[in-house]
């Protein structure tokens, strides 16, 4: 019988980007099963709502071709709640620079010690490294072109937002 590999990518996706997306797609090669689970983090106000966020990482994941993934948010408990519920033992993880490794690293150490859960850390792309959601929020919220770092419906939905605020 063979073993089913799942893992779990967690984030606020508040919005997608496409270095979510890179990370997203290549974890998809690495595993059977994937799930994109969109986190609450209390300490950042939120742009769009997680049922919203789930929709278009959806939408998104379509649009690029890739398949095989669960999208859902978690908003009780600890994460690792999460990949017990659904069976995960990995947890993926996007590094962007060695700021986010040094914060990344204690959360995957408690992790595994809670759990037994592993945290595999995937290098951001070049091209894509110095992207954040928060950069994105920022850039929208003055009225910039966030196109070249978010998915296209991630794009049409901000500025649709943007007019009907």
């Amino acid at each position: 019988m063979a073993v089913v590999r799942i893992a779990v990518v967690p984030g606020s996706f508040d919005p997608v980007t496409l270095g979510h997306l890179d990370v997203i797609r290549r974890a998809a090669r690495l595993f059977d099963r994937l799930h994109v689970l969109v986190t609450h983090n209390p300490g950042k106000q939120s742009l769009l709502p997680a049922d919203r966020r789930v929709a278009l990482i959806e939408q998104v994941l379509s649009e690029a071709g890739v398949q095989g993934v669960q999208v859902d948010s978690w908003s009780q408990g600890l994460l690792v709640d999460y990949c017990r519920r659904v069976g995960a033992e990995v947890l993926v993880k996007g590094l962007r620079s060695p700021t986010d490794a040094a914060y990344e690293t204690p959360m995957a150490l408690v992790n595994r010690d809670l759990a037994g859960v592993e945290t595999l850390f995937l290098v951001a792309d070049p091209a894509t490294s110095h992207v954040s959601s928060s950069l994105v929020r920022q850039v929208a919220a003055l009225g910039g072109d966030i196109a070249p770092y978010v998915p296209a419906a991630v794009a049409r939905a901000l500025q649709a937002g943007a007019a009907d605020g």
